[in-house]
């Protein structure tokens, strides 16, 4: 026999009429009590089907496949399950003509979108979105919620690591020329080699990639850096894949530092030291907003910043001098 409401009203321990809130209003309910009521849901396997108040919003991400954006995609619709709202996924592949066709769909087809790291400029997208409920994740857009995942604390705190382990040429491997999130994690890598006094020397741009790190991998040793920032996690891996096929070693001949944290940083060989940066709590807080939009309630104007930290593994090392270089060692 499946579950009722009744059943789910007991095991949270609310009364009827609050289980009935939790699914066709929960912007009434306190957050622990949303909680105790959709855990107790989810533990009798109760479903509901067309359930008062849910919504339909659009997701857009520039390349589905990249580990981020699926993470993302992931925490947008675990949060979307409590109320039951339904979510309509856009990957634009990494093409502005595609995310402008995709914005141009959803602002007359879904009741809110999502836009993660868009690669369209602030006004375009506030033409193309209209009138209609909209969070961006990771970029510049006026008259949108604004959800940030800043690598600027974690990227200092990766300087300084560098820093202390003698390295005082740094390479940064840069990601699409389009992404805000590289503008920003090129600028804090800049600011701090500066403040450290370790030369910094830039490649071209990449692919979001381990291919795009594979690319970089020549370019980066040719330059004598000891030690490299890379734009995200799967370039930083890339890295270390074409850094042994020249006869590089990580950590011994070349530091290699990711960005993001994904969880195959930690399975990588050596383990890859990361920045930390909160992808499933933005997902989560960009729904938040957008429901809340959606429900009426005044956008956000101010954007939430959502900071990071370093996690430090192996691929980082002390770095070698100039005879240990020359001998071999």
């Amino acid at each position: 026999m499946s579950a009722k409401l009744t059943d789910v009203a007991k095991l949270a321990g609310v009364s009827l009429a609050t289980a009935s809130r939790a699914f066709g209003d929960p912007g009434r309910l306190a957050a622990e009590t949303r909680q105790k009521v959709m855990a107790a849901a989810e533990q009798l396997g109760y479903d509901v089907p067309g359930v008062t108040g849910s919504r339909t919003f659009g997701v857009i991400v520039p390349d589905i496949s990249n580990a981020v954006f699926a993470a993302l995609i992931k925490a947008i619709q675990d949060q979307a399950w409590h109320g039951r709202h339904r979510m309509v996924l856009a990957d634009t592949s990494e093409s502005s003509s595609r995310e402008r066709a995709h914005l141009e769909s959803f602002a007359t087809g879904v009741d809110g979108i999502i836009l993660c790291s868009p690669r369209l400029p602030s006004e375009q997208i506030h033409d193309l979105a209209g009138s209609a409920p909209l969070v961006v994740i990771n970029g510049e857009a006026e008259h949108a919620a604004r959800v940030l995942m800043e690598a600027g604390e974690g990227i200092r705190q990766a300087v300084e690591h560098l820093y202390a382990l003698g390295h005082r040429k740094l390479a940064y491997i840069p990601g699409p020329a389009s992404s805000w999130a590289n503008g920003q994690r090129r600028a804090a890598i800049t600011r701090f080699c500066a403040d450290w006094g370790i030369e910094l020397v830039t490649v071209g741009n990449q692919n979001a990639t381990v291919d795009g790190g594979l690319a970089a991998a020549a370019s980066v040793v040719a330059s004598g850096a000891t030690a490299v920032i890379a734009y995200n996690d799967l370039v930083a891996i890339g890295m270390l894949a074409g850094a042994r096929t020249l006869g590089y070693h990580c950590p011994e001949d070349i530091s290699v530092v990711g960005i993001d944290d994904l969880d195959i940083a930690a399975a990588a060989e050596p383990g890859l030291t990361s920045v930390r940066v909160p992808i499933d709590r933005s997902g989560a807080l960009s729904l938040e907003l957008l429901l809340e939009q959606m429900a009426g309630k005044p956008m956000a104007t101010e954007a939430v910043h959502l900071s990071s930290q370093l996690i430090v593994r192996g691929s980082t090392f002390a770095a070698r001098t100039a005879e240990q270089a020359l001998q071999g060692k």
